[in-house]
């Protein structure tokens, strides 16, 4: 075997080549880090490993523009394991054509569980948090969790505190923790 695809095989990250954000390849890693085998995920839309469409049309959307600025492109967000689990991951990508960016990418993942913000979060503030990041209002997040807006209020508040962040503006950008990425 050839020492690029061995490399690529073999990387410590879960690393995906997308064309048109198509799966075309997948490496070793991503079992242990999305529970799918790479043969698997191979022709599979990347939406597979979000928790939700508008996760995938909003992150999406913000990597293609970050990507046609910056030669690599950083962030934290949510995804979604094989099992269903959402986790808290570090996705770093490249594109190989800036002026089309979703053309033909180079993305790794890493999961941040331990080590990210929503390490310190409990799995109903996880979820409410997905919410939090791609616009939801107390009232929209409680209708999708079948609870009460006061109960997300409750949520909200405890992520703040636990976040060491003053608002939920500021609760959001440390969800999100990707400067500039963050359209005002």
């Amino acid at each position: 075997m050839d020492p690029e695809r061995l490399a690529f095989r073999h990387a410590p990250d879960a690393t995906l080549i997308l064309a048109d954000r198509v799966i075309l390849r997948a490496s070793l890693r991503v079992e242990a880090v999305f529970g799918w085998r790479p043969a698997e995920l191979e022709g599979q839309s990347i939406r597979i490993l979000y928790p939700g469409q508008t996760d995938y049309e909003v992150i999406g959307d913000r990597a293609r523009r970050a990507m046609r600025e910056t030669e690599v492109y950083r962030d934290e967000r949510f995804m979604r394991r094989k099992d269903g689990q959402v986790v808290w991951m570090e996705g770093r990508g490249t594109a190989l054509d800036r002026d089309d960016p979703q053309r033909l990418a180079i993305w790794t993942y890493r999961p941040l569980e331990a080590e990210g913000p929503a390490g310190a979060l409990t799995p109903t503030e996880r979820r409410i948090a997905r919410y939090l990041v791609n616009g939801f209002t107390s009232k929209e997040i409680a209708q999708a969790l079948g609870s009460s807006p006061r109960t997300v209020e409750v949520h909200r508040a405890n992520m703040i505190r636990k976040m060491q962040v003053r608002n939920s503006f500021e609760l959001v950008s440390r969800l999100l923790a990707a400067p500039g990425a963050v359209e005002g």
